[in-house]
């Protein structure tokens, strides 16, 4: 059956190749058909071979071959159902495993060479996609409930190889071994459970991000907010943990926003205080989380500063942990008044994010032996971005386009 549709194919293909295209279609009349040229595909049926005509300028030295360009094939040997089986497994699965489980569901033979090339191309396409004005990375999904839009940032490390690293420097190392991902999250949340907390509604979550400074990621920000009509929520919601170029792009971008400091992020403070000065006494350890808990989630940040400042640090290291909490506490105070927040019937946890952080990045850029080159993480990351905020249909319905 597969080899009546590749004959089939190839006829279907041969017939469109081989029709003489007008000078007038070619971005100028200089253009001139040099005839029938040969070339093996691989498509999804098995390896064909077209003839389509080629043209040449002899003035600016330029080919150009339409029919390639018309059938999404490019400068490459495979046919778009080819290219988008095998980038999809790619963004999943490590190169030489995509290799086996594309053999395994489509019956083609690629390489992990061949997997890698193609996949980091489409990521490429995608990045350029995101980048364009008149596409809509993230339309609105339709008839949201515009009560309340979150806004999610974070970032993560992810190691590189050492071109991508030179001359950068580690926060515990004079090398850096990682470069960090900058991920940003939109939902919308719609009501709230019948245990009366707040329900993020459904298919309502982009992500975006890059390897950007702080500055490029902001205006990356402020088009994604842009795209999801962010200004006709009533309410604006940014989340994330202590990271100083999260709350610069809040305060820059979003300055009408409601900013909360995940709180987990915050508990996670007062731990490692507990654990460097009860580390011998596990019993007064989790007493003491537990009164710091119970203020924190009440909103009374004075009482979590005060408990630190009663504290008797006995080394130096004990009192650079404890004056870096406080300093944390104080800074974000008006950030984590959780009681009002929920009150409010607000998110004052960034799971969704975290979660992406594991799923968009983690899994697939953060394995076991990888070392990704600046061009490669950056397309990887655009590509799991596209099909996790569910924009993979869209974007090969525009490629086809």
């Amino acid at each position: 059956m597969l080899e009546l549709g590749r004959k089939l194919l190839e006829k279907v293909y041969n017939k469109s190749g081989e029709v003489t295209v007008q000078n007038a279609e070619l971005d100028g009349c200089n253009y001139r058909d040099y005839g029938l040229q040969t070339k093996k595909v691989l498509t999804l049926l098995g390896s064909i071979e077209i003839r389509r005509r080629y043209y040449y300028d002899p003035i600016t030295r330029t080919g150009k071959i339409p029919f390639d360009e018309m059938m999404g094939i490019g400068m490459s040997s495979y046919s778009p159902g080819v290219q988008r089986a095998v980038s999809r497994t790619g963004a999943f699965l490590a190169f030489e495993v995509a290799e086996k489980h594309i053999r395994e569901l489509t019956g083609i033979s690629v390489d992990a060479k061949t997997v890698e090339r193609i996949t980091k191309s489409l990521g490429a396409e995608v990045c350029t996609y995101n980048n364009t004005e008149e596409n809509k990375r993230m339309p609105d999904t339709g008839a949201l409930d515009k009560e309340t839009l979150y806004l999610c940032m974070d970032g993560t490390g992810i190691p590189m190889n050492r071109e991508a690293l030179a001359g950068r420097k580690g926060k515990r190392t004079e090398e850096a071994r990682t470069r960090e991902v900058k991920l940003g999250c939109i939902f919308t949340q719609i009501g709230q459970t019948a245990e009366g907390y707040p329900l993020r509604q459904t298919a309502s979550t982009t992500y975006f991000g890059g390897i950007e400074t702080a500055e490029e990621f902001g205006k990356q920000v402020e088009a994604a907010a842009k795209e999801r009509k962010a200004a006709e929520a009533k309410r604006r919601c940014i989340l994330g943990d202590g990271a100083a170029w999260i709350w610069n792009i809040a305060d820059d971008y979003f300055p009408d926003a409601i900013q909360i400091v995940d709180l987990f992020h915050a508990r996670e403070h007062y731990w490692e205080v507990a654990k460097m000065f009860f580390e011998s006494d596990s019993k007064e350890m989790h007493a003491w989380t537990d009164r710091r808990k119970r203020e924190l989630d009440e909103g009374a940040v004075t009482k979590v500063i005060a408990a630190m400042k009663r504290l008797t640090p006995k080394r130096d290291e004990q009192k650079q942990m404890v004056d870096r909490a406080i300093g944390y506490f104080e800074k974000h105070r008006e950030r984590m008044r959780y009681k009002l927040f929920r009150e409010k019937n607000l998110f004052v946890g960034s799971g969704v994010l975290e979660a992406g952080c594991r799923s968009v990045i983690g899994q697939r850029l953060k394995q076991s032996g990888m070392h990704w080159s600046l061009k490669g993480a950056e397309a990887m990351v655009a590509l799991r971005c596209c099909i996790y905020s569910d924009q993979w249909e869209d974007f090969w319905e525009k490629r086809a386009a």
